[in-house]
């Protein structure tokens, strides 16, 4: 167990005493700096509550690929998750919103901070509907499967497991077009909000078709498993991205630094890949056999508020929390039915 969060530990030691010295560079006052230091240990907190989910799924995607493309994952993908979605993530939002270069956008984020942040809240309808339009696509491809036997909330799951191929992508196109023209969002943002959605259905459709199209590949090529792992890598870094939207911009309410942010959702990081590991060790999914379910349940909820946003912000921490009940629930009903099995006497020959 502690080997599997031995990275996290590692990041926590060195990330929190760096948030103090950045706090203490930029305010001068022991004060500040214990303030920065509680400021990245909340950050670390938020990242973990919003992303519980996201390890549960990357779990069940990671015991499909080669011992290589794991060990891919948890190297290069958490440079990815960290620099990558926590720093030039969002020096990109700037450069793009404010058209400037994104040297200029990290000169603002050190020099002005709170002109960076407001640009970064200026996008923030447009990241959240690309963002929950992705996730709902994978929240419906997942209930939406006719091989799928074992249902948790069966009165809903049986229907959805007979839509067709396009189902998702209808379901969701329809539901941000609710949003899109439902009065509430101003007729100015209305078109840029409207395309970064259809742009995150079609990425899911573009991801998933090079997923199949490697994995036929592989296959062909005498079951070569590494070209179908190549896939799943790319899905999965596109999911994490997905999932790091919201934390991203939740953070600019909590500070203007973007070191600290960096910092403090890269530890979260870090723990979230820990958690992924330890699932993936302790074969915890085929232990409990609703969880996956109830991690994209929670994947589902979290696609609808980031994508209803412009009518009613809902704070990260409700987010977080509205995914740990969903995830609870569903690991008490997999207790549940152990329960039931265990107590089952077997059939008579």
């Amino acid at each position: 167990m502690l080997k599997a969060f031995r990275s996290s530990l590692i990041a926590t030691v060195i990330g929190l005493p760096l948030c103090a010295w950045i706090g203490f560079q930029e305010g001068g006052t022991s004060t500040a700096a214990l303030e920065a230091l509680f400021i990245g240990a909340v950050l670390a907190v938020l990242e973990i509550s919003l992303s519980f989910d996201n390890a549960i799924v990357n779990a069940s995607i990671l015991k499909k690929m080669t011992p290589e493309w794991r060990h891919r994952f948890l190297t290069w993908g958490i440079l990815i998750a960290v620099f990558g979605m926590r720093l030039i993530f969002p020096l990109a939002i700037v450069s793009v919103t404010a058209w400037i270069s994104p040297w200029a956008a990290l000169k603002m984020a050190i020099t002005s901070p709170l002109e960076y942040t407001q640009l970064i809240l200026l996008s923030h309808h447009n990241v959240a509907a690309f963002g929950g339009c992705f996730l709902m696509m994978v929240a419906l491809d997942f209930f939406i499967d006719g091989s799928k036997h074992s249902h948790w909330i069966a009165w809903l799951e049986k229907p959805l497991s007979k839509g067709g191929r396009w189902t998702p992508a209808i379901i969701t196109a329809l539901f941000l077009g609710g949003i899109t023209w439902n009065g509430e969002l101003d007729e100015a943002h209305r078109a840029s909000f409207l395309i970064s959605g259809v742009i995150g259905i079609l990425t899911f459709k573009a991801v998933s078709l090079l997923n199949h199209f490697l994995e036929n590949w592989g296959q062909k090529k005498g079951g070569d498993l590494a070209r179908a792992s190549l896939g799943l890598f790319i899905y999965v870094e596109v999911l994490d991205a997905s999932f790091s939207f919201d934390g991203v911009v939740g953070a600019f309410a909590i500070t203007h630094s973007l070191w600290i942010m960096m910092i403090g959702l890269g530890i979260g990081a870090f723990f979230v890949r820990g958690l992924t590991i330890s699932f993936v060790e302790k074969e915890t999914l085929s232990q409990f056999d609703f969880l996956e379910h109830g991690a994209f349940y929670a994947i589902a909820a979290l696609a609808v508020l980031m994508i209803c946003d412009p009518i009613s912000h809902i704070p990260e921490w409700v987010t977080g929390l509205i995914g740990a009940v969903i995830i609870a629930l569903a690991f008490y009903s997999s207790l549940k039915k152990k329960k039931i099995l265990r107590s089952t006497p077997p059939p008579l020959k």
